[in-house]
């Protein structure tokens, strides 16, 4: 019994040791994970640490970068605006450049004798849209005379150069019984230069025509001028105002689109901004030009090629009507517009004011900002524009017989009326209104003897002459 009381003491014995050595291995490894635990918080706070200080710094960095983005932007932002400023003024000393050394389209010259008031309101009208192109058309008054006055208002713009025509010689005439008075004035009575010459038995009549025309400048003065522009200042092309003008907003446009035309197709002598037919009642479209065979005068432009022929034979007198004889224009013809990109406000001139108040009075200056620019306007040279005129009145359709006008008044589309010879187109012309006019056997603003003018609509009207269908290669109906 007692022996085994012992062993099981001993056994009590082994198993408390093993207990014991097992609490104490447990204590070593709490004491162990204990210690890996509080270096794990530790390492885990210095990281957090750590992690906190590298945000701080990349916040910090991160404003860094915002600032210097910003500061990239302004200084971008500054240097546009420098090379903005530096590519400006290039431009401007380009531009001063290009300004001096620009060939001008054409100069500009106001003839004017003796009404400083006319010429003044010519060249505000002129100036008005003149100033931002004054590189490309330089403008001259060339003054005929010595009028005080005149002299005066020219050299009151800085804007323009003034020339003095002064002509202290005899005038001599050409035609036996002709008044010398008559080569001193060129008379503007039946609109701009229709001149009258008297022999001696219409000397009772001169007083009252001297009383009822208006003095302006000499034959010999647009010789001189032409001259003095076209070989002395050298210009290529010169464009001939008279002193009662105003001009229209594409006035410098149409010219320099025309002068290409001048340029390439040598069957046209000049360009002229006027329609003897531009009344209100007879004109429709500011985009249409024309091809003329009579010369319109009014607002013209020349090549110094012309005039190199011309000059040795310009006439002492009557240098329009001289231009519409055929022996000169030799076949060429001139490009005009249907609304005219000039008015004429000259009253005084005028016979008792009855042919201003019919004729010059209404006509229509073209109000319309036509950008010559993107016109196509080859269909007005020599070899395209007979094929297109013909294509037009083709499609007209023929009238016939008498009340011509109640029946084209009657028709929706274009209207087609032949005339048989001067006197008849005479008769038709005054029943519409319009010009009746010839010279040297062409009708004013004709071509190839057909004068179209539009009717109380866009309705265009042909008075085609007894060749003209034959000359257009259009077979009659």
């Amino acid at each position: 019994m007692a022996k085994v009381f012992c062993d099981f003491r001993f056994l009590l014995l082994v198993a408390a040791g093993v207990f014991i050595y097992i609490q104490m291995r447990l204590f070593a490894t709490q004491s162990e994970y204990a210690d890996r635990l509080a270096a794990a918080i530790e390492a885990e706070n210095h990281c957090t640490s750590q992690t906190r200080s590298l945000i701080d710094q990349i916040s910090l960095q991160q404003g860094r970068i915002v600032a210097l983005e910003e500061e990239r932007k302004r200084r971008d932002q500054e240097c546009g605006q420098m090379k903005s400023l530096v590519q400006d003024l290039e431009r401007k000393d380009l531009q001063r450049l290009i300004d001096k050394m620009q060939v001008p389209v054409a100069a500009v010259v106001i003839m004017a004798c003796n009404r400083a008031d006319y010429l003044e309101r010519t060249i505000n009208s002129v100036l008005k849209y003149q100033r931002p192109i004054s590189s490309r058309y330089p403008l001259f008054v060339s003054q005929d005379g010595s009028n005080p006055n005149v002299k005066s208002k020219a050299l009151s713009y800085d804007q323009l150069s003034y020339m003095q025509h002064l002509d202290f010689e005899p005038v001599q005439t050409e035609r036996p019984g002709e008044l010398t008075a008559y080569y001193k004035i060129a008379r503007k009575s039946f609109l701009h230069g229709f001149l009258v010459v008297f022999s001696i038995k219409n000397r009772p009549n001169l007083q009252f025509c001297l009383k009822n025309i208006q003095l302006i400048p000499l034959s010999g003065h647009y010789k001189w001028a032409l001259d003095q522009l076209f070989y002395k200042h050298n210009f290529s092309r010169v464009i001939i105002l008279e002193d009662d003008m105003e001009i229209a907003p594409d006035f410098f446009d149409y010219f320099e689109a025309a002068a290409s035309l001048l340029e390439k197709d040598k069957s046209i002598m000049a360009v002229s901004s006027w329609n003897d037919n531009g009344q209100k009642q007879f004109v429709h479209d500011p985009y249409e030009l024309y091809r003329s065979d009579f010369f319109p005068g009014l607002g013209w432009m020349l090549a110094r090629s012309t005039w190199n022929e011309l000059s040795p034979k310009w006439p002492k007198a009557y240098w329009d009507d001289w231009l519409r004889l055929k022996e000169n224009h030799k076949g060429r013809q001139f490009i005009r517009p249907e609304v005219c990109r000039t008015y004429n406000f000259g009253e005084h001139g005028s016979s008792l004011g009855q042919f201003f108040k019919q004729y010059l009075e209404p006509i229509k200056l073209n109000d319309v900002k036509v950008d010559w620019k993107l016109m196509d306007l080859s269909y007005l040279l020599e070899d395209k524009y007979s094929m297109h005129f013909a294509n037009v009145i083709k499609k007209a359709t023929p009238v016939y017989g008498a009340d011509m006008v109640l029946k084209a008044s009657n028709i929706d589309g274009n209207v087609r009326i032949k005339y048989k010879d001067q006197s008849d187109f005479e008769n038709i012309a005054h029943q519409f209104g319009i010009f009746q006019e010839w010279k040297d056997g062409v009708p004013r603003t004709a071509y190839k003897g057909v004068v179209v003018f539009r009717y109380q609509t866009s309705r265009r009207i042909f008075l085609v002459g007894p060749e003209s269908l034959k000359l257009l290669q259009i077979e009659e109906s």
